[in-house]
């Protein structure tokens, strides 16, 4: 003779640890975007100006 047995079980999810990851996730596509556009940005004014202007440039914006 042979016995059925059910077992049940039961998953809970830490909505902390959810929300964190997801959250960090979120910033890390956040940050990457920032960067490839800042890369755009700098690629464009070395196209546009030359690099020779663009240090010239960023030598003027920090000493005023």
């Amino acid at each position: 003779m042979t016995a059925n047995t059910q077992t049940a079980t039961r998953n809970q999810a830490e909505v902390g640890y959810e929300t964190s990851k997801f959250a960090l996730g979120t910033g890390m596509a956040m940050s990457a975007l920032v960067g490839l556009w800042g890369t755009a940005c700098l690629v464009s004014a070395l196209v546009s100006v030359g690099p020779l202007n663009v240090v010239k440039g960023y030598i003027t914006a920090v000493l005023g």
